[in-house]
């Protein structure tokens, strides 16, 4: 049975880090790829965050993550992590991983999804 499993979320300031981690379970992480997409509060809409191709090349797609954010994995340990640094009040949300055939900005090419971790930014 495929399986991801998040975590690391939490609260912090604005200016904080935290790192991520989508441990896959039923698959190896280099099998597929996997992504990051988070849910705001109150928005209907899943954002895409990043994405790491089974090559290993990264995506970020949200443009005022670049330079912030980092996706990488650990083969060894199966798992998939998202770096944030310099975190501000606008990437407070759900954060979910994601396994799918290729990166993609599209929710709607997802396989399948983690439960989800909170991460909350303020002060």
């Amino acid at each position: 049975q495929l399986q991801l499993v998040e975590s690391g979320g939490g609260l912090v300031q604005p200016g904080g880090s935290l790192r991520l981690a989508c441990e896959a379970s039923g698959f190896s992480v280099d099998s597929r790829a996997i992504g990051w997409f988070r849910q705001a509060p109150g928005k209907e809409r899943m954002e895409a965050v990043s994405c790491i191709t089974t090559r290993g090349e990264s995506h970020i797609y949200i443009y005022d993550a670049k330079g912030r954010f980092t996706i990488s994995r650990d083969k060894a340990k199966n798992t998939v992590y998202l770096q944030m640094h310099s975190l501000k009040p606008e990437d407070t949300a759900v954060y979910y991983c994601a396994a799918s055939a290729f990166c993609s900005d599209s929710s709607g090419l997802v396989d399948y999804w983690g439960q989800g971790t909170q991460v909350t930014v303020s002060s």
